[in-house]
This record gives structure tokens, sequence and C-alpha cells, in this order.
């Protein structure tokens, strides 16, 4: 078990999401493909279950807006630092993450460590390459993140493109 658990997009934004994503588009499935037509996405992140996309597999491109979600639940009020994204995710129904584990976790992998505070402001950050040992690196990374009594969750992206790939929040 992680000491600092993965969150994926949880169930009720995704129903959400499903019909109208967070910048008010609905949502337009298409069969995952190899030749990445009409979008690259196989071997991409699925924010609901928190693995790759596969080939043949019905999934969607939608903006999420994480932040402001976790804000509606927790009461937090982030201002400006509301943004929303691109993520992936199963058109329909799927089984959710699987316990353990670090999503889109490959050594040498760059991401980026965000860190917000309980009104949703950014507090701080790092850049994080995936060591050989990925659960230890990562253990090590959110242990500093929550050593600052100030930062209430972490986001998890990719630093290429900056995208939201998961949250770690307070234990």
């Amino acid at each position: 078990m992680n000491k600092y658990p993965t969150h994926a997009i949880p169930a009720a934004a995704l129903k959400e999401l499903r019909g109208t994503d967070d910048a008010g588009r609905p949502m337009e499935p298409f069969t995952a493909r190899a030749d990445g037509i009409p979008v690259n996405c196989v071997g991409s992140l699925l924010r609901c279950c928190l693995r790759d996309a596969e080939e043949g597999e019905e999934v969607a491109l939608v903006s999420y807006a994480p932040l402001r979600r976790w804000a509606a639940e927790t009461g937090a009020a982030p201002g400006a630092y509301d943004e929303q994204g691109p993520v992936f995710l199963h058109a329909g129904d799927c089984p959710g993450p699987v316990a353990g584990g670090h999503p889109a976790a490959r050594a040498g992998a760059l991401r980026t460590l965000r860190r917000y505070d309980d009104r949703g402001r950014i507090v701080g950050g790092r850049y994080f390459e995936i060591p050989e040992d990925v659960a230890g690196g990562f253990e090590a990374a959110f242990d500093e993140a929550f050593a600052d009594p100030a930062v209430a969750l972490v986001h998890v992206r990719a630093l290429e493109y900056g995208c939201f790939l998961y949250e770690v929040r307070r234990p």
C-alpha cells in the first residue's frame, strides 16, 4: 500500500465529464488507434482508471479542471489558480483504478509536482525525474512536499505538456 495514495478523477466528476466537460463541450468519443487518428492516445494515461489507453478502446479527450473540482468538494477558493486542461478517459464506465502503485511511472519520465494549500493556491512545486526506484522516489518527493504544513494536495503533471495526471492528498 502506498503511503501516499493516488487519486483518479472521482466517479461523480467522470459522469459529468462524459456528458459535458469543464469547458462546456460535449464529449466526443473515439476508438484509440495505433496510427494516432483522430488523436494520438494509445499509451496515454486514462485519468479514470490510471492506466494507459490501449488500441481499440473507446476513449475521449475532455477538458478537466481538477483544482476547481477539489475546491467544490472542500470549500476552497483557488481564484486565478483554477485551470483546466486536456485529459483522456474511457468514454464509458470502467472499473476505476487498482489500488497501489504510481501511474505512468516509467524511470526517466519527467514530472512536475505542483503543491497547493487548503485554499487552492500554489505554494510550490518541483521538477521530478522518476528514478529507477519508482516507489521510493515518489515517497521521498511526497514526504518533502507534505513536510510543509501548508500543503494540502499535490498535482502530479507531465512536464512536457503540463497535463494533469493525478492528485495526492495529505494523508
